[in-house]
């Protein structure tokens, strides 16, 4: 993997992953991964949000994916990729995802009563 172009996200799928066949026999998946973040507003007050990011993995790393359910709490690695493509209308339309190499469930933490 180019060390110029790495990432790693720890987040949920957003979704149950479905895995795609392709005519040429590959298999592909795309996921939404859910990050959940947040901040302390200049009033003191914490304010959560999550950011979404747009994830394709191929082959083992697709079937591994898609043998998981919706809400697991994944880490990947991979590289950040932009293109573009031609919607149904003919607008120019880009998109920013990551091509993941590696993924593996991780346990979800657990909170403690005070």
């Amino acid at each position: 993997m180019n060390a110029k172009n790495h990432i790693t996200l720890t987040g949920n799928l957003g979704a149950t992953p479905e895995l795609k066949t392709l005519a040429s026999g590959d298999v592909v998946t795309t996921i939404s991964l859910a990050i959940d973040m947040g901040y302390t507003d200049k009033d003191g007050k914490r304010v959560e949000c999550t950011e979404w990011h747009r994830v394709v993995a191929w082959g083992r790393t697709a079937e591994i994916i898609a043998s998981m359910d919706k809400g697991a709490r994944v880490q990947l690695t991979g590289q950040l990729r932009s293109r573009s493509y031609t919607d149904s209308e003919g607008t120019t339309r880009f998109i920013t995802e990551v091509k993941a190499n590696n993924v593996m469930k991780i346990a979800r933490r657990l909170k403690v009563a005070a």
